[in-house]
């Protein structure tokens, strides 16, 4: 499963690179992260992370394979 998580903001690299299964985009006032989740443990552990970081995820989507 693919899935895409919009966060408010720029991320920067190093906070970035606490997500080294997504790759990251920045559009205007978000940021995009997306990849490949493996289950749903995986989702929820990458949501648990996104608040441990502080980060607030605005939207998130499960791509087309």
């Amino acid at each position: 499963m693919r899935y895409e998580f919009r966060v408010t903001g720029r991320v920067s690299p190093s906070l970035a690179g606490e997500f080294p299964e997504l790759d990251t985009v920045p559009v205007p006032e978000q940021t995009v992260l997306f990849g490949s989740v493996s289950d749903e443990a995986h989702l929820y552990g990458l949501l648990l992370r996104f608040q441990d970081l502080g980060l607030h995820v605005e939207e998130v989507r499960r791509l087309p394979e």
